[in-house]
C-alpha cells in the first residue's frame, strides 16, 4: 500500500510534469511561426496574442465581446435546464408506459447533429437572438435530461421505501431523498450542458452576429487579422475551463458528500 508521504510526492511530481509540458508548449508555440514559412503566416506566437488581448482590455471591445457571449449561452442553458430537469424526473421516477413511448424518440433527436439543424433554427427563429438561443437550448436540453433519468433511475428503492415507512410526505420524499441522490448525475448532466451551449454558441454567432466571440473570430478570419483570431481562441479556451471548473466548485459544495476521501 502506499503511504500519505508517497501520494502527496506523485502528487507534486504530476503537477510539476504537468507546468513542464505547458512550458514547453509554450515554447515550441513562441518558436515556431519566428522560423518563418507557413508558421510565420499562420501562427501568432504567444507574446503577440498577449499584446493583442492588452490591446483588447485597453479598449474595453473584449469585456463587450465575452458579456454578450456568456449572456446567450447562459439564457438558452437555464431554460433548458428548466425544462430537462423536471422532464427527467417525469421519465424516470416510473411511469413506465409514458417513458416507453418517448425514449425512443427523444434518443433520436438527442442523437442528432446540431450542426445540421443551423438552416432549420434560422429558417424558423430568424438570425437575431432566437435562433441562437434556440440552437444552445437544444444543444444543453440533452446531456441535461439523459442525466437526469440516470440520477433518479439509479436511487436506491431501499431509501425510498425506509422514508416512506416512516410517514415521510411526498414534497420531504423529494427534497430530502430523491433530489439529494440524484444530484450528482444531474449536476454531471448540468457540467455537459454548459460546456456544449458555451461552444455551441460560438458557432452560432458566426451567422447573423455583430458581437460576441463567435462573431469575433469569424470577423477576424475573415479579414485574415491572426492574432485578433488568436487571441479570441485563447479566450473562449480559457472562459472553457473556468466555466468547468466552476460547475466542479459548486458541485464539490453541493454533492461533496458523495464524493470519496482521499488520505
Amino acid at each position: 500500500m502506499t503511504t500519505v508521504g508517497e501520494n502527496k510526492s506523485i502528487f507534486s511530481a504530476s503537477r510539476w510534469i504537468d507546468k513542464v509540458s505547458i512550458l514547453l508548449f509554450l515554447a515550441a508555440w513562441e518558436l515556431a511561426p519566428r522560423l518563418g514559412g507557413l508558421f510565420e503566416t499562420f501562427i501568432a506566437p504567444p507574446t503577440v496574442v498577449v499584446r493583442t488581448l492588452a490591446e483588447f482590455a485597453e479598449n474595453g471591445e473584449l469585456t463587450g465581446h465575452i458579456l454578450v457571449s456568456l449572456g446567450r449561452a447562459s439564457a438558452g442553458f437555464v431554460a433548458a435546464a428548466l425544462v430537462a430537469v423536471p422532464l427527467g424526473f417525469l421519465l424516470g421516477s416510473g411511469f413506465r408506459t409514458f417513458e416507453r413511448l418517448v425514449n425512443p424518440v427523444l434518443r433520436f433527436l438527442g442523437e442528432i447533429n446540431p450542426f445540421s439543424l443551423f438552416p432549420l433554427f434560422i429558417l424558423l427563429f430568424g438570425i437575431g437572438e432566437l435562433s441562437k438561443g434556440a440552437m444552445i437550448f437544444w444543444v444543453c436540453l440533452w446531456p441535461i435530461l439523459f442525466r437526469t433519468i440516470t440520477g433518479v433511475k439509479g436511487i436506491d428503492p431501499l431509501l425510498v421505501k425506509s422514508a416512506r415507512s416512516m410517514g415521510t410526505g411526498i414534497v420531504t420524499l423529494f427534497f430530502r431523498v430523491i433530489l439529494p441522490a440524484a444530484a450528482p448525475s444531474i449536476f454531471s448532466g448540468l457540467k455537459m450542458g454548459s460546456g456544449t451551449a458555451f461552444f455551441m454558441l460560438i458557432a452560432a454567432e458566426m451567422i447573423g452576429a455583430s458581437r460576441g466571440l463567435g462573431w469575433l473570430v469569424w470577423n477576424a478570419q475573415v479579414n485574415f487579422q491572426i492574432p485578433r483570431l488568436f487571441a479570441a481562441t485563447v479566450v473562449i479556451a480559457l472562459l472553457g475551463l473556468s466555466l468547468d471548473q466552476l460547475f466542479s466548485f459548486v458541485e464539490r459544495r453541493v454533492v461533496g458528500w458523495r464524493q470519496p476521501s482521499h488520505g
